[in-house]
This record gives structure tokens, C-alpha cells and sequence, in this order.
């Protein structure tokens, strides 16, 4: 398993300059670094790989950025800005030598609103059918779709590993895998580890964040029977630090950050990485 990063703990959005964070992350001793690219006209994906290989590091993932009215359960504009804008993510990736588009490529972030159990059934009918597109379009570029599920306050959409485990089903794509997040199914899931020994081969991007959004291991996460299931099925993927501080204001209103949750977003990156190759090394 390799660890990475995810740029939002520094920066939004990640542009060409951003990459000046490189050299740090590599000295800090991350493999790989996770880009959340909010629009595909704020980098060159040539640029971006070559400072990658100047210090070191792989893109391990581009992260689908799913606001401004990216939506494959919304109005057919939302739609198809959705369809359009992953398109182009999955494009930059292949010139990136990025193997994962990751995050909740289904909706739009924070609609999170009860609906009718038919209006539901309609909007997962249409999710699936784009999917199926985008999946055979990531099929053909040579990259995998990893699908995250989020917690309640972020989407009524699909929260669990059941519910990813159900559209990875009925999409029925081998580019289109399984992407857990410790913070999210430590709201959302009974029992993490079970979790991830369910989704089993499914599981294909992994971010591990401590329960607050703060340092995995500065928190009250059980970290030990996660490293277990991981191990147990074989996973051998990006293990990504996505904490976020106050210090991006963006990203922290997005994901109601509103104090301050360590002291240093350096102490987060720096701290959270040894924990966790003394944790997955156990």
C-alpha cells in the first residue's frame, strides 16, 4: 500500500503553481499525491507530470470536484456538465499517468434531501445509465472510476458500502470499483472493518482520515482491525491522507470545518503519515 496525499489540506483550487508543494510532500514521505481538480482549465496535465517525476511522486488519483450543477441525478444540464466535465478529468488523467478518478462521481456534494422511494429508483436509474458511459469511456483510456460514498449530511445518495456495492452491480464495469473513507463510515457504517472485508476485490482508493477530519491516529478511530480488513483482501492501493483546515477557507465551508482541528495543517500531513506507515506495517 502507498501513501498519499490529498492537495486540498493546502490549497484550492490546485493549479500549475500548486505544484511547488511537491518537494515537501516528498520529504515528508509520501508516495503519491491526490489532485482534486476543481476545473480542467486550471492545469497542465504535461506540466503537472513533469514536476511529479522531478520529485519523485505519482498522481495516484484525480479527485471529482462534484459541485457548480455537476449533477447525473440533476436537471439534464447538470447531467451532462457532469458527463462532460469527467470526460475531460479522464482525458488530463492519461497524460498525468493516473490510473483513479475518485470521490462521489454520482452528485452533486450536499444535496442531501429526502425524496419519494420512486423519485429515488428514477434518479439511480439514470445515475447508472451515465455511469455505464463514463465507465466504458474510463474502459477504454485504461483507468478505473473509483465510486465513494459519503455520509448523510453530504448526500441522501449512497451513503454505504452496500448501497456502492449495488450500483457497482447494476453498472456492471470492471473500470467501475469502490472508494471508502474512514471519516464517512465512521458515520454511516456499523462496523468499518466489516465494511471494507464486504466491498472485498471491490475496493479500489482508500482515504484514511481521523474521525474529526483532523490526523488519522489523533483520534478515536480503531485503527487496527481497518489495517487488518485491508490487508485481509488484498488491498494493495493508495492509502490517502483528505483532512481538511480553516486554513483553505473554500474547502473548510464545504466541509464545515469551523475550528480548527490540530495546530498545523504540516502537523496533519506530517504526523498523519507516520502513524500510518507504523499502522500499516503492524
Amino acid at each position: 500500500m502507498r501513501l498519499g496525499i490529498n492537495t486540498f489540506l493546502f490549497t484550492s483550487p490546485f493549479t500549475n503553481e500548486s505544484t511547488s508543494l511537491f518537494s515537501k510532500f516528498k520529504k515528508w514521505g509520501f508516495e503519491t499525491v491526490e489532485i482534486p481538480v476543481e476545473d480542467p482549465s486550471h492545469i497542465d496535465p504535461a506540466h503537472v507530470k513533469a514536476e511529479l517525476d522531478k520529485n519523485g511522486l505519482v498522481c495516484g488519483s484525480v479527485c471529482a470536484c462534484m459541485g457548480g450543477g455537476r449533477d447525473l441525478r440533476g436537471t439534464p444540464e447538470q447531467q451532462q456538465a457532469a458527463m462532460d466535465y469527467m470526460t475531460q478529468l479522464i482525458d488530463q488523467m492519461v497524460v498525468l499517468g493516473c490510473p483513479s478518478l475518485i470521490g462521489p462521481v454520482y452528485s452533486e456534494v450536499g444535496r442531501a434531501d429526502a425524496v419519494p422511494e420512486k423519485e429515488y429508483k428514477a434518479q439511480w436509474k439514470t445515475v447508472v445509465k451515465h455511469l455505464k458511459k463514463l465507465a466504458k469511456y474510463a474502459q477504454k483510456k485504461g483507468v478505473t472510476i473509483c465510486l465513494e460514498p459519503l455520509n448523510r449530511f453530504e448526500t441522501d445518495f449512497i451513503n454505504t458500502a452496500d448501497q456502492a456495492l449495488q450500483m457497482i452491480a447494476d453498472v456492471g464495469s470492471p473500470a467501475l470499483k469502490i472508494h471508502l473513507d474512514t471519516f464517512h463510515m465512521n458515520i454511516e457504517e456499523k462496523n468499518q472493518a466489516k465494511a471494507i472485508r464486504k466491498v472485498g476485490k471491490q475496493l479500489a482508493h482508500f482515504h484514511a482520515c481521523g474521525s474529526d477530519r483532523g490526523t488519522p491516529g489523533n483520534d478515536h478511530i480503531d485503527w487496527k482491525p481497518i489495517v487488518a480488513a485491508l490487508k485481509s483482501v488484498g488491498y494493495k492501493g493508495d492509502v490517502v491522507i483528505e483532512s481538511f483546515t480553516t486554513d483553505v477557507k473554500v474547502i473548510a465551508r464545504a466541509a464545515a470545518i469551523w475550528r480548527r482541528m490540530e495546530p498545523t495543517t504540516e502537523e496533519i500531513a506530517v504526523k498523519g503519515v507516520k502513524f500510518l506507515k507504523k499502522a500499516l506495517a503492524a
